[in-house]
C-alpha cells in the first residue's frame, strides 16, 4: 500500500488535544526511537566513520542534522551535558561531513529494526505516516533547534526509516520544549540530572560518566534542589521535589498539546497505538 492511499487527517478538530493523550504519545515516541543510542549497531556505523569513542560519537549522531556546528552549538541543545562532554566530538566533522554521519544513523537504524524483527505491515506503515507527516510538517519549530534541522533532513528511501526519522522530529520538538520549560523553572544543566537521579530512575553514576559534571558542580547543583526544599539533606527527593518535576513534565506536555492539534486527541492515541510494535520487538529480542 502506498501512502498516499490513505487520506490525511483533517487539520481541523474541536477542543486541544488531551495531555493525556500527548503524554501517552510522548512515551511512545521516546521508546521506538530510543534504541538508537544503544544497539551495537551505531558503534559499527561510528567505527566506519573512523570513530570509536562512544560519546563522540553519540554527539555527532544526534547532531548531525545541525550541519557541521561548532562543539558550543551543539552544548547549547543538549542543555545537560557539561562543556567538558561536549568537546569529546571535536574533530568528528573532520573524520566525516555531517551528511556522512545521518545516512550512517539511518543504516543503523535500519539495521537494528531488521535484526529485532520489526515489522509494520504497509497498511499500518501508511496510517502512521499519514498521521505523523502533518503533524511534522505543521509544526511550529521556533526555539525547537533540533526538531527544525530534523525536519530539515531528507527521508530516506526505507519506509520504515522514514518513519523513524520523523518520529525523530517530534522527540526532539518535545526535548525542546521541555528544555524552554527547565529554563522557565529556573532548573539548570546539572540541577535537573540531580533531580532526575534523585528519583531513582537512573544510576547517578551513569549520567554523571556520560555528561561529565565533576564533583564539586553535582555538590553544587545538590545544594540548589536543596535549598529550594526538592532534596532532603541526604540527597533524596521530597515530596516536594516530585511535585515540581510533575508540574514541568504537565508544562511540557501543554506546551506540545500544539503539536498533535493537526491530528487531535483520537490521531494522536491512534498513532502512538502504531508505533507500539517497534519498542515491543527490541524488547522481545532482549535488545536495546
Amino acid at each position: 500500500m502506498h501512502l498516499d492511499t490513505l487520506p490525511a487527517p483533517s487539520r481541523t478538530h474541536d477542543g486541544p488535544v488531551g495531555l493525556d493523550a500527548v503524554r501517552e504519545v510522548s512515551r511512545a515516541v521516546s521508546a521506538a526511537h530510543l534504541f538508537i543510542y544503544l544497539v551495537p549497531e551505531s558503534a559499527e556505523e561510528a567505527a566506519g566513520l573512523g570513530v570509536t569513542d562512544r560519546g563522540a560519537a553519540y554527539l555527532a549522531f544526534r547532531s548531525a542534522a545541525m550541519g557541521a556546528v561548532p562543539w558550543q552549538v551543539t552544548l547549547a541543545a543538549f542543555y545537560n551535558f557539561s562543556p567538558r562532554a561536549v568537546r569529546a566530538m571535536a574533530g568528528v566533522w573532520d573524520a566525516a561531513p555531517p551528511e556522512r554521519w545521518q545516512a550512517a544513523r539511518f543504516r543503523a537504524a535500519a539495521r537494528a529494526m531488521r535484526r529485532v524483527g520489526v515489522h509494520l505491515p504497509d497498511d499500518r506503515l501508511a496510517e502512521a505516516r499519514a498521521l505523523i507527516d502533518p503533524v511534522v510538517s505543521g509544526a511550529d519549530h521556533a526555539g525547537k533547534v533540533l526538531a527544525a534541522a530534523n525536519a530539515s533532513v531528507p527521508l530516506p528511501s526505507d519506509p520504515l526509516v522514514a518513519l523513524w526519522q520523523q518520529l525523530t522530529v517530534v522527540r526532539e520538538w518535545r526535548g525542546d520544549a521541555h528544555l524552554v520549560v527547565l529554563a522557565d523553572n529556573g532548573v539548570g544543566p546539572c540541577d535537573c540530572l540531580v533531580l532526575h537521579t534523585a528519583t531513582g530512575a537512573l544510576p547517578a553514576t551513569l549520567l554523571r560518566a556520560t555528561r561529565q559534571w565533576d564533583d564539586e558542580e553535582w555538590r553544587a547543583a545538590t545544594a540548589r534542589l536543596a535549598a529550594r526544599g526538592w532534596l532532603d539533606a541526604q540527597g533524596t527527593i521530597t515530596d516536594l521535589g516530585t511535585a515540581a518535576r510533575e508540574r514541568m513534565e504537565a508544562e511540557t506536555d501543554a506546551h506540545c498539546a500544539a503539536l498533535w492539534q493537526p491530528i487531535g486527541t483520537a490521531g494522536t492515541r491512534r498513532f502512538a497505538s502504531l508505533i507500539t510494535p517497534i519498542a515491543e520487538a527490541f524488547e522481545a529480542a532482549g535488545a536495546e
